[in-house]
């Protein structure tokens, strides 16, 4: 049973938080004996711009000067986002970074200036067989994901396995992932103002009495719907096993990697830190979580904000869990340890 290291803080002190993560990672090298590489590189969100939720960059202080001091070399790392926003291209992602305090340490835009530069690797399984990985990702052999556990609109909630399966994929990968899912056009909220047709990166979108979606071009970015003035575009997920396709992306990512997975489970928010908007809370801060094993993380991350709101938030994500577990990600029992 893998060990999910635990420390209750419902404070909002950034700097605290940033403690208790540096505390959860020496746990784990004093426990497994981890040696690091000369070059560590530390996977984060750094928000869509107008997001106020994310994890500031003061979290990530105590780690990244504790590696310095152990003579490690660490990196931000990232790929490009799928839609069309302030992390869709390498330049603008970075001044994205920069604007909201990401300035500590180098940042690497895995997948290159406009997401094309991968690696394919080879999985074989139910859903995906090769897994576009941002190319930068194979120079290194180990990784500390540090993630910010929140509801998705259709993971159920990101945390580490998102990291791995979304955010190490290069744009072709995302689209993998994506593959059959369309939003739908509601005609009665619809004025054909254009706008989603305008800025739609796949021409996926034509105007006539109102917008038509083609779903053959459609990748089911969703950026439509974010921009949509009048909101009359909606999500319809069915059918696509977008949850298990996840699972499988975080497994061909972290296939021959070493990683350290820590999870901020605050500012919990309905969805993730890609929208480019302000968001208020929707359950009470929990504190910092540390495993070797990324599903053991999540589910532990999962548990504690269900029993700490006595509701069955995200509770759709169940599915990302156990087809990660089924497919030897790893393991959805783990044992608590709160220290």
């Amino acid at each position: 049973m893998d060990k999910v290291y635990f420390i209750r803080n419902p404070e909002s002190d950034y700097k605290q938080l940033g403690k208790d993560a540096l505390r959860l990672l020496k746990n784990i090298v004093s426990d497994t004996g981890h040696k690091f590489e000369k070059e560590v590189p530390i996977k984060v969100h750094f928000g869509e711009k107008g997001n106020k939720t994310f994890i500031p960059a003061q979290c990530y202080d105590e780690v990244i000067n504790y590696l310095k001091e152990m003579g490690v070399s660490p990196y931000y790392i990232e790929t490009n986002v799928l839609y069309r926003g302030s992390r869709t291209r390498k330049d603008i992602h970075i001044e994205t970074a920069k604007a909201h305090g990401f300035t500590q340490i180098p940042i690497i835009i895995a997948d290159g200036d406009i997401g094309t530069e991968y690696d394919e690797i080879e999985i074989n399984k139910d859903y995906i067989k090769k897994c576009k990985i941002g190319k930068e990702y194979s120079r290194f052999k180990q990784y500390i994901v540090m993630s910010h556990f929140k509801g998705h609109v259709e993971a159920g909630f990101g945390g580490a396995i998102k990291q791995l399966g979304m955010g190490f994929a290069a744009r072709g990968g995302k689209l993998d992932q994506h593959s059959g899912i369309s939003p739908v056009i509601e005609s009665q909220k619809c004025i054909a103002c254009g706008i989603c047709a305008e800025k739609c990166d796949f021409d996926a979108i034509t105007i006539s009495d109102v917008a038509v979606i083609d779903e053959e071009k459609c990748s089911g970015c969703a950026g439509c719907i974010a921009i949509c003035p009048k909101g009359a575009i909606r999500n319809v997920w069915g059918g696509s096993n977008f949850r298990e396709k996840l699972a499988e992306y975080a497994y061909g990512a972290s296939r021959g990697k070493d990683i350290i997975y820590i999870a901020f489970v605050h500012n919990i928010t309905e969805a993730c830190d890609c929208a480019g908007k302000p968001m208020k809370p929707i359950a009470d801060n929990i504190g910092v979580l540390a495993a070797k094993d990324p599903v053991a993380l999540d589910t532990a991350c999962l548990d504690l904000v269900q029993q700490n709101s006595g509701q069955k938030l995200f509770d759709k994500g169940r599915d990302v869990l156990r087809h990660a577990e089924k497919i030897g990600l790893g393991k959805m029992e783990y044992e608590l340890i709160e220290i």
